[in-house]
C-alpha cells in the first residue's frame, strides 16, 4: 500500500533583500514541516522580488550558482527535517548565461534534480527573455522519499505538452512554482485570468492522472498585483486545498497516491493515446488545406 503524502506550499510576499527572503523561506519551511508537510515547495524566484517587470542589467547580480547559498542551506534543512524541498531560484550557470531554475532536494539533503524553465514569456511586466535562457533539461521527474516529483515553472503551466511529458516521465506530482498576477490596467479582467489559470492546471491533473500543486506569490510589487490562490488538485481535478488571495499562507494538502492508479483505471487516457497520429504536433503550425 502506498502511503499518503502531505504537501506544503509556501505562499508569501517578496522582500527587497535576498537574505530576508531566505530567512523567511527557512522560517516557513520549519513551520510547514511542523504541520506535517513532507514535500515543501517555494514560489518562483523565491529569493527576490519579481524583478522581470523591467529590463535592467544590474539585476543579473541577484543570480546565484548551483551549488550555492540556497542549495547549501536547503540541503542542510532537508536532511535535518527529513523533508523534500523544491526551491525555485535565479541560476547563474556561467557569465552571461542565466536560467529560471528549480532544484529538488531529497529528504536526506541530496540534490536529486534540477529543472530549467522551458517556456520563457516576453510580455509587459514579464520581460523574462531579457534575463533567462530557455531551459535545456527537458521535461522530467525525480525520485524522492515521498514519490516522484516533477517541476514546471509558471509560464510552463499553460502548455499541455509540458505536463504530458512530465507525467510520462513517471511523476506522481507536478509542482508549478509561480509568479503570476495582474498589473493595474488589467484589473477588470483579473478574476477571469485567475480562473483560467486554475482551470488549465486542473485540466493537466485530469488529463494525466496526477496531483498538481501551484504555488504563487502574493501582494503588490511595483506595478504587479500577485493574486496568491495557491492550490492543490487531485488526479480527478478536484481542488483539495486552496490559499487566500491577499496574504501569505502555508497551504497544507494531504495526497493519497492510491488515487493516481484509481483515476487512471477509470479514465485510461494514457492507454488510449494515439501516438501514431501525433507527429504534426511537433510543427509550429500546420497550414490549413485549401
Amino acid at each position: 500500500m502506498i502511503q499518503p503524502t502531505t504537501i506544503g506550499l509556501i505562499q508569501t510576499e517578496g522582500f527587497e533583500s535576498p537574505e530576508e527572503n531566505l530567512k523567511e523561506a527557512i522560517r516557513s519551511i520549519l513551520e510547514a514541516a511542523n504541520q506535517g508537510a513532507e514535500i515543501i515547495c517555494l514560489q518562483e524566484l523565491y529569493r527576490t522580488r519579481y524583478f522581470c517587470q523591467a529590463e535592467d542589467t544590474a539585476r543579473f547580480a541577484l543570480a546565484e550558482t548551483i551549488p550555492g547559498p540556497s542549495t547549501d542551506e536547503f540541503s542542510r534543512l532537508a536532511a535535518e527535517l527529513g523533508v523534500v524541498i523544491i526551491a525555485p531560484l535565479f541560476e547563474k550557470r556561467a557569465e552571461g548565461l542565466y536560467h529560471n531554475t528549480a532544484v529538488v532536494i531529497d529528504a536526506d539533503g541530496t540534490l536529486v534534480g534540477r529543472y530549467r524553465k522551458m517556456h520563457i514569456p516576453d510580455d509587459p511586466c514579464f520581460y523574462e527573455k531579457f534575463y533567462f535562457t530557455p531551459g535545456d533539461t527537458g521535461f522530467q521527474s525525480f525520485p524522492t522519499r515521498f514519490g516522484r516529483v516533477g517541476v514546471l515553472i509558471c509560464w510552463d503551466q499553460w502548455f499541455p505538452e509540458a505536463a504530458r511529458l512530465t507525467a510520462l516521465s513517471g511523476a506522481d506530482y507536478i509542482f508549478y512554482p509561480t509568479a503570476i498576477g495582474f498589473h493595474d490596467d488589467d484589473r477588470p479582467h483579473a478574476e477571469k485570468q485567475a480562473a483560467a489559470w486554475q482551470t488549465i492546471q486542473r485540466s493537466h491533473a485530469i488529463a494525466n492522472g496526477v496531483f498538481v500543486a501551484a504555488v504563487n506569490r502574493v501582494g503588490r510589487e511595483e506595478s504587479m498585483n500577485f493574486w496568491g490562490r495557491s492550490f492543490v488538485s487531485d488526479p480527478f481535478g478536484e481542488v483539495i486545498a486552496q490559499a487566500n488571495a491577499h496574504a501569505p499562507e502555508i497551504l497544507i494538502a494531504h495526497c493519497d497516491r492510491e488515487q493516481i492508479g484509481d483515476t487512471r483505471r477509470h479514465w485510461p487516457f494514457l492507454r488510449d493515446r494515439r501516438i501514431d497520429a501525433y507527429p504534426p504536433i511537433t510543427s509550429l503550425f500546420n497550414e490549413p488545406n485549401e
